[in-house]
């Protein structure tokens, strides 16, 4: 198995340094060139002076202000952490051993650090609560999905883990509310390709073989809605939400589907009602078959 790229800088505060590869296409001249296009929440004055600071290093140094382009290496600095809303509800434990830590993640709570959610996570709270260091997702879900994450302890078994996930050899289940059409029969299976453009938050289905997946059960339903059980086979972004919303289905609560809505960074309100409700596989290590369940419900569905 291949090692992963040690970084140069340590780790601060429970949060990772970033890592810039150097495309072998290169077309800058010098490696600032390079940052002020490939990090462009960073102004050229902020690069600069994280330049002149020596805040951008490779295994051979600091990056001098002038440093030329050198393509096939990488890049590595710490992220300015700013001030962020805190998301006011906690992580449920619900395993935890010396290979492995298993959540209960609650809405609007990212899973790892990206774009402005970094300390806000819960990998950077799990890290600083129990001193976990090396602690790695072995999957993720999206900030909008309450539920069931895996997260690995013991670095020897981070590749195992996660190989459970790309391997498609973990069962997972979700339960959703969305409208109910007595129109539609189920159970029933969702194929389609799924789409999703860098830049876009939405994804989108588009024409050809399908890469996507999904079985959908309806469990129950009352007063206009349904409360769903969701198989996905596979692993698409956004992929449940895309396949409920093509039924004409959007998941309450969604703000991407049918429509993009606007919604601020601290409204906690009206969260997806999407849970993702159980893992189950059979654990690399010990050969035995692991379940996990969220306690968590869905607001309307209690």
């Amino acid at each position: 198995m291949r090692r992963k790229l040690r970084s140069p800088l340590p780790q601060r505060d429970g949060l990772d340094p970033v890592r810039l590869h150097l495309p072998t296409d290169g077309r800058w001249a010098t490696v600032r060139d390079f940052l002020v296009e490939r990090i462009p929440k960073l102004a050229p004055q902020r690069i600069d002076e994280m330049l002149g600071a020596g805040r951008f290093v490779t295994h051979d140094g600091p990056v001098a202000p002038e440093a030329p382009f050198r393509p096939g290496g990488f890049v590595w600095f710490h992220r300015d952490v700013v001030p962020e809303t805190p998301v006011p509800f906690e992580l449920e434990v619900l395993h935890r051993d010396e290979e492995i830590l298993v959540v209960d993640k609650p809405h609007f709570l990212a899973t790892t650090p990206r774009g402005g959610h970094i300390t806000e996570t819960a990998l950077i709270r799990l890290r600083r609560q129990f001193d976990l260091p090396e602690l790695s997702p072995a999957h993720r879900l999206d900030r909008a999905t309450a539920g069931v994450v895996l997260f690995v302890v013991d670095p020897a078994l981070r590749g195992a883990y996660q190989s459970l996930f790309q391997d498609r050899r973990v069962d997972k289940t979700y339960e959703a509310i969305a409208p109910h059409d007595p129109e539609l029969v189920f159970p029933r299976t969702v194929r389609s390709r799924i789409v999703k453009h860098r830049g876009v938050l939405a994804a989108v289905e588009e024409p050809g073989a399908p890469n996507a997946e999904t079985r959908v059960e309806l469990l129950e339903h009352r007063d206009g809605l349904g409360h769903y059980r969701l198989h996905p086979r596979t692993g698409r972004t956004h992929q449940l939400r895309v396949h409920l919303n093509s039924l004409g289905l959007p998941i309450v609560g969604d703000d991407l589907y049918p429509e993009v809505r606007a919604k601020a960074a601290d409204d906690f309100t009206d969260p997806l009602q999407l849970l993702a409700r159980s893992l189950e596989f059979t654990d690399p290590k010990t050969g035995e078959l692991r379940h996990f369940r969220s306690r968590r419900t869905l607001t309307p569905w209690p």
